[in-house]
């Protein structure tokens, strides 16, 4: 019976369907359902959740699968800081609460690391290294460039994991120096240091896609990928859609100062 009354009647999400395809190789893949419903919602179509992921079965649209996280813990190799953080990922104000780890990709053959440091205020990045090596160096560098962006520097923490870098004795040199209080992560708990673990997640999507070698890479600035795409969950919050991350980051800082 619903199969003659419809029957010769135009599909009502033919449109829809045209726009979930376009959505989801604009963005190569990476884009499940729930984003993919995001963009529909900002175009003007207001759709169940159920339906967008049924129309994209029906497209035989799956979004790509994440590849496996690195692992920097090689056991107690120097001092391990207590869990300070506690999962408390909020911030008042800039410079208060910072997050790092380190992750790894394969970009046409070739292995190269990723360290970075994430503001909780506004998960802007603060500063990064790339190298083709996971040394210590990586992440020292990685903290004099943060370092030279904050004058003041009292009453910020600095949350990890148990990486090796981070209980080396010249990392936690560096924080006793500038009077940074170090957190860490408990040991085989990635939800401690859960907002660093999905923005690599997310990153993790780009590079999967990238047909760039690592030189190339790296001339590229994280900043530019953090805002767009992949990293538009700040935006959907607060739904401030026509600005950077870093103009909303200097107008919070104002407002933080009053």
């Amino acid at each position: 019976y619903y199969g003659a009354a419809t029957y010769g009647k135009d599909d009502k999400y033919a449109a829809v369907i045209k726009l979930i395809s376009e959505i989801y190789h604009l963005h190569k893949g990476r884009y499940g359902y729930r984003r993919i419903r995001l963009e529909l919602k900002r175009k003007g179509y207001n759709l169940n959740g159920k339906t967008v992921l049924r129309l994209m079965g029906v497209c035989g649209l799956k979004s790509k699968v994440r590849p496996k996280k690195f692992r920097s813990y090689k056991g107690d190799v120097g001092r391990i800081a207590p869990n300070i953080m506690r999962r408390d990922f909020s911030a008042e104000a800039p410079n208060r609460k910072w997050v790092t780890d380190i992750t790894q990709f394969t970009l046409l053959g070739q292995r190269c690391y990723l360290s970075t440091v994430m503001d909780l205020f506004n998960q802007e990045i603060v500063a990064y290294t790339i190298s083709s090596s996971c040394s210590l160096k990586l992440v020292t560098t990685m903290l004099k460039k943060a370092f030279s962006t904050v004058k003041d520097l009292k009453g910020l923490m600095l949350h990890s994991d148990q990486g090796w870098h981070y209980q080396h004795a010249n990392y936690r040199r560096m924080l006793s120096a500038r009077g940074v209080l170090q957190s860490m992560s408990r040991k085989g708990n990635c939800l401690d240091n859960a907002v660093m673990e999905n923005f690599f997640g997310h990153l993790s999507e780009f590079f999967s896609n990238s047909k760039k070698s690592f030189f190339q890479i790296a001339k590229i600035p994280i900043e530019s990928r953090h805002k767009k795409g992949d990293r538009q969950k700040l935006t959907d919050r607060l739904s401030l859609h026509s600005i950077t991350i870093k103009h909303f980051h200097r107008a919070t800082c104002r407002f933080a100062l009053v």
